[in-house]
């Protein structure tokens, strides 16, 4: 092959392996060699017959390196970084070998919470007022002024990992103690009170050639307390959800992505304004990419690699039903006796597809970030509040038993 692609994958979050197929497949398809870049250490029985390099990939100057040698044997056109973390890696070695895509500069406004909400407001757009934590004193002058709680969490953070609710002083105290002399890591936000939404999109030349407007049924921020789901918004949408999109597309070009998938999180409040929580350019993560593809019949990694290789390639996604999807938590720890598997899921009535993450003697700990959880399915229904009654069965028919009960 006389074309080749570079796509960093990261095998250990098995959420991934579809969209990683999904590139391959269509990066194959089209005549175009896949070549796999993976962490250090880490094997992919799903990358067997490709070229596979392996670098530290949380080592920016060792990713650089290894794409280095890789673009000395291989004539990559483009670059695919299927993980949050390797957005901005992946676009400093677009810089350093001249090859189409987001840019660092571009890569800054979906990775740096500070620069994206900067950003979003030079664009006319709502953000969540903010602070950055230099001392304990700026932070409590913040909280006088916007009020309890508010949201501590890293600029560069993903997946509410290390993202904190703060109620009062106490709980900041608590926080401040734990954040330490990694403070300078950290932003700290208004709590918006308000109906969250995600937007998942594609754009071709700064064109949007696919969005999907879905509602979460819970505070993202609460994970610990609530499953997660997300149901999308297909049909019969207010003005004001289709205010989210347009706003979603203006922040997307704004930011500056051509060609791209991007997921983006706003805010609905009571009066209709809305609010821009944060985006990132890559798919969606959890399950966002599985319903999409059980609803839309479309992958949207896959499709991502279909729109920058094939300029004669056009997306068509089918409009179906409404398609919701939930983690699988389970409020039991320790040693997993019996746990439901994926086909037992599937065979409920309306659910498109499942996965299980879990197994018998694995051990169930508290979780830690808001994809720390069991698995996640995927099922179907009329409008959002039947599938929100779906997932209510759904979830009193997992099974998950433990030694402690």
């Amino acid at each position: 092959m006389t074309r080749s692609i570079l796509i960093v994958y990261r095998p250990a979050a098995g959420r991934y392996l579809a969209q990683f197929r999904s590139v391959v497949a269509a990066a194959t398809d089209l005549g175009v060699q896949p070549v796999v870049l993976l962490p250090s250490g880490q094997e992919a029985p799903e990358a067997d017959g490709l070229p596979v390099f392996q670098a530290d990939l949380e080592d920016t100057a060792a990713f650089r390196a290894a794409v280095d040698a890789i673009v000395a044997e291989h004539p990559i056109e483009r670059i695919f970084p299927l993980f949050e973390g390797d957005v901005l890696p992946a676009s400093r070695a677009r810089r350093d070998h001249g090859i189409p895509g987001l840019t660092p500069d571009q890569a800054l406004n979906f990775r740096d919470k500070n620069v994206m909400h900067r950003r979003a407001e030079e664009l006319g757009v709502r953000v969540a007022r903010s602070c950055r934590p230099d001392t304990l004193g700026a932070v409590e002058e913040f909280a006088g002024q916007v009020g309890y709680p508010v949201v501590i969490k890293p600029y560069a953070g993903w997946a509410c990992g290390s993202t904190y609710r703060v109620d009062g002083p106490a709980e900041l105290a608590e926080v401040w103690a734990e954040m330490g002399d990694d403070r300078h890591e950290y932003r700290v936000e208004e709590f918006i009170r308000g109906t969250e939404f995600h937007v998942d999109s594609l754009l071709r030349d700064g064109e949007v050639v696919f969005e999907q407007l879905s509602q979460y049924t819970y505070s993202v921020l609460e994970y610990r307390d609530e499953p997660g789901g997300t149901i999308s918004r297909k049909h019969h949408l207010s003005p004001q959800e289709q205010r989210i999109l347009e706003l979603s597309a203006d922040v997307l070009r704004g930011f500056g992505m051509s060609t791209g998938v991007a997921h983006a999180e706003y805010f609905l409040l009571d009066d209709g304004e809305v609010v821009f929580g944060e985006a990132g350019a890559r798919a969606g993560g959890g399950s966002i990419v599985p319903a999409v593809q059980a609803g839309r019949g479309i992958n949207l990694a896959g499709e991502w690699a279909r729109l920058e290789l094939d300029p004669d390639h056009r997306t068509a996604a089918r409009l179906g039903p409404e398609i919701g999807t939930e983690y699988l938590s389970s409020g039991k720890y320790g040693r997993i006796t019996d746990i439901s598997t994926p086909e037992d899921l599937k065979a409920l009535d309306a659910v498109l597809d499942a996965d299980v993450w879990k197994s018998v003697g694995e051990v169930l700990a508290p979780p830690v970030a808001s994809n720390d959880v069991l698995g996640w399915y995927v099922c179907e229904g009329t409008d959002f509040d039947d599938v929100l009654a779906r997932f209510k069965t759904v979830r009193d028919a997992f099974r998950v038993e433990t030694e402690q009960g």
